[in-house]
């Protein structure tokens, strides 16, 4: 993995990054160091940087996601910090991400390698990471997958399957096929 390091002349060219929401009066009476074509705002410190924007996820060649403080807010637009050491480098052709899912939350999102917890985890590309996302929302959001499958516990029967999908690359039909449900 690369050790690249990020600053503010590079930390939006092709990488990924978790901004932490703040509360957007923390940055009352501040001047943005840069305001992108599409409106997003961004200030600068010796240790990180704060964008303030009303989208996002991609943004430009980046995938930058925001961990909210609360997920429903009266705006759009929201703020968000992140270390120069919590941007990774991005790009569509290495295995770089994988799957994570809270299943109390119901839950799917994917993670960079430089992020990389404890868990069995398979790397995968960007499109690749997204095509098993759709299906793995698909599974935690109705059972119409499951109506011609023979199994005592739906719930169980669902996380086995996902979790073969997040730590394998086995496709589902073949996850369905198994005895193990």
């Amino acid at each position: 993995m690369s050790t690249k390091t990020y600053n503010k002349t590079n930390f939006h060219k092709h990488t990924f990054c978790i901004f932490k929401e703040v509360n957007l009066q923390e940055l009352i009476g501040l001047k943005p160091n840069y305001t992108s074509k599409s409106g997003s705002s961004y200030y600068f410190t010796e240790d990180g940087v704060y964008r303030v924007s009303n989208h996002w996820g991609r943004a430009a060649n980046c995938k930058w996601r925001l961990q909210a403080l609360e997920e429903v807010s009266s705006t759009r637009t929201r703020a968000g910090f992140a270390n120069w050491t919590e941007f990774h480098p991005d790009n569509d052709i290495q295995k770089l991400y994988f799957i994570e899912v809270d299943f109390d939350e119901n839950t799917v999102n994917y993670n960079h390698i430089g992020n990389k917890i404890e868990g069995d985890h398979k790397l995968r590309t960007a499109s690749e990471t997204t095509k098993r996302i759709k299906l793995i929302r698909q599974l935690l959001k109705n059972n119409d997958w499951a109506k011609h499958l023979d199994f005592t516990d739906l719930e169980k029967a669902r996380k086995q399957i996902i979790q073969e999908l997040i730590s394998t690359d086995t496709t589902l039909l073949e996850i369905k096929k198994a005895p193990f449900l």
